[in-house]
This record gives structure tokens, C-alpha cells and sequence, in this order.
């Protein structure tokens, strides 16, 4: 029997650590009706005992699971959905074998000086950077949602060394990227109608987008120059609006083709002849970016779903090619349009 017929029989089995989130919300969603998955189980420690539909109630009617507070090691691989610094916390607490892959969603193993853990190193997980390490890799640190987007937009210009601007950033996300967990800015009567900055230079995922654009960069003995990067907080609930601009001695049709051809062997991340609008990626994996050039400056717009492409579908599109499957299975999903 062939590879591609051994694999569209492949069962993979997963095991999720923190499935009452957003992230672990959006993680089930996609996996309950993934062709190659069975859930083995989802741990919750503050709702264990109840059906996974009382809490993501949209799933009534697609699984019986509950959530339980046991950790089972007869998987494949691991989706840790917790918060930052608890993932690595769950490693040290629990003695998970060497053989289960884990797909790390907080931010704990993404920067290299914090990437080994024990006898584990973790992948930076970014298909479009990093798919041939991603495919033999044991452990994945998945990337963060801003992070994403805005690599996205700038790796077709710093892979052959063509950014040599310092570039200026405007990226608007939805109430959904600062978790489940009540704040200040979260509630209604705050967000609603509303728009503030937050972070503004300083938000963490700067180092990691650095940091893996410095690795793909042509022109090793230089450093990237300066990423000025303004966070924004949006009064919608899910997606990514991110505007980048840098000067370029690139025509617009020599940045479209470079961009085009930098893509055109990754299923998830298309260039848009025509200005684009956040629904068009909301309840996709995928990263659309158009491009326009005023006078010596290039305009890069890239869109994401911060849930998706930003998290939980990027995870799994990680876990597909872990496990040699399609990379766009059980990631065909319905986009929405109004």
C-alpha cells in the first residue's frame, strides 16, 4: 500500500489540556470533524465532569465527550490550550513521554532561548517559514496570533533580503485575543463603539516576529531594521486588520510576483489583486494580503483570523503536517461573508 493511501486511513489521537477557552473552543471545533482525529479526551480542571457542550455550547448535537481532570498518555499528540507560563508548568508537573508530539498554543517555547525543555525542542510553528522543519519535528511552539499576520506580510520581502526600511505598523484585533478571562477592556459597554491602543511598541510578540524573520533573512551580517509596531484593541470579536508599510525600490508588479511566488506552495496565504475586508479570512485558516505602492513606499495589508490562522487552526494545520496528512484537512471551512 502506498504512503497516500496508508495516510487517508491514519488515525491520530489527541489529547487536549485546557478545552474550556477560546483557543481549546475553536481547537474541538475543527477536530470533531476532522477525517484523521479522535479526541481521546479534554482536560479541564474548572469544568471537569461536564459535557464539552455546556460550555462551547455551539457543539451540542457533534460529541458526547466530557471534560475530565485525568491526563491519559495512550496519544499521539498533545495540544497544550492553557495560558502563558502554564505550559510549561503542565510539562514539569507531568511526565508525558517523549513519543507524544505536543503542539504548544501559549507563548512559552516560541523565542529560541526558551525553546528546550528537558530532552524536548520545540519548532517555531509557521508553515510558511518553517514547513520542512515543522514535517520531521517532534514539538511545535504554535506562533502567536499578531505574530503571524504580520510575519506574513513581511517574509516575501526579507527572505531575499529586500527590506531594508524600518517598517511601520497598525494592527487591530478583536476582544477574542485577550482570552476568555474577564478584564477592563473586555466587557461590553467598553468595547462596544470603541478603540484604544495598547502596548504600543512594546507587545511581546515584536521579539518573536523578529526573531523568526531575522532567521530566514538572505543577509546574515545585517540586522533587520527597526519594526515600529502600534497594537490596537477593535470593538468586533474575532480577526486581525494589519497595515504595514516600509519604503521599497520594488515596482508594485515586482512585489506582487515576489509575493506570489514566495506563496504560491503554501494552501493557506493568497495575495488579493483587490483591496480586502476582515470577512473575508473570519472563520478561515486563512491570511489574505493585498498590496499598493505610494510613491517610495510599499503598503502590505495582511488579515488573519486570530482564532484560526492565529491559533487553533494553525495548530492543527501543524499537526497535519506532523503527521504527514493533506495540510488542509479538516481546515476547508466555511468562510463568512455577511
Amino acid at each position: 500500500m502506498s504512503e497516500d493511501a496508508t495516510n487517508k486511513h491514519k488515525i491520530v489521537h489527541v489529547g487536549i489540556i485546557g478545552g474550556a477557552g477560546y483557543t481549546g473552543g475553536e481547537l474541538l471545533r475543527l477536530l470533531v470533524h476532522h477525517p484523521h482525529v479522535q479526541i481521546s479526551y479534554v482536560h479541564s480542571n474548572s469544568h471537569t465532569g461536564s459535557f464539552i457542550y455546556e460550555v462551547h455550547k455551539d457543539l451540542l448535537g457533534d460529541t458526547d465527550l466530557r471534560f475530565t481532570d485525568q491526563f491519559n498518555p495512550d496519544i499521539d499528540v498533545l495540544f497544550l490550550c492553557v495560558s502563558h507560563g502554564d505550559a510549561q508548568k503542565f510539562l514539569n508537573e507531568h511526565a508525558v513521554s517523549e513519543s507524544i508530539r505536543i503542539i504548544d498554543l501559549s507563548q512559552d517555547f516560541r523565542l529560541k532561548i526558551n525553546s528546550t525543555l528537558g530532552p524536548r525542542n520545540f519548532i517555531y510553528g509557521l508553515p510558511e517559514l518553517n514547513k520542512e522543519q515543522i514535517q520531521l519535528a517532534q514539538n511545535i511552539a504554535n506562533p502567536g496570533c499578531f505574530a503571524t499576520c504580520i510575519q506574513l506580510g513581511l517574509f516575501p520581502l526579507v527572505s531575499a533580503g529586500l527590506l531594508q526600511s524600518e517598517v511601520h505598523i497598525h494592527a487591530t484585533t478583536g476582544s477574542t485575543g485577550a482570552g476568555q478571562s474577564l478584564s477592563s477592556t473586555s466587557h461590553f459597554t467598553w468595547r462596544n463603539n470603541n478603540v484604544s491602543i495598547y502596548k504600543g511598541f512594546e507587545h511581546q510578540h515584536i521579539h518573536e516576529i523578529r526573531e523568526s524573520l531575522e532567521s530566514v533573512n538572505p543577509l546574515k551580517n545585517e540586522q533587520l531594521p527597526p519594526i515600529h509596531f502600534i497594537p490596537e484593541r477593535g470593538d468586533f470579536t474575532r480577526g486581525i486588520f494589519a497595515s504595514l508599510y516600509t519604503q521599497s525600490e520594488l515596482s508594485l508588479a515586482e512585489a506582487k510576483q515576489r509575493y506570489h511566488d514566495t506563496y504560491q506552495d503554501h494552501p493557506f496565504t493568497h495575495i488579493s489583486e483587490k483591496s480586502i475586508s476582515l470577512k473575508q479570512v473570519i472563520n478561515t485558516n486563512k491570511c489574505i494580503i493585498h498590496l499598493e505602492k505610494h510613491e517610495d513606499r510599499l503598503l502590505i495589508t495582511s488579515i488573519i483570523d486570530n482564532l484560526l490562522k492565529g491559533a487553533s487552526g494553525q495548530a492543527v494545520q501543524n499537526m497535519n503536517l506532523l503527521f504527514g496528512l493533506d495540510e488542509d484537512a479538516g481546515l476547508k471551512l466555511k468562510g463568512v461573508a455577511f
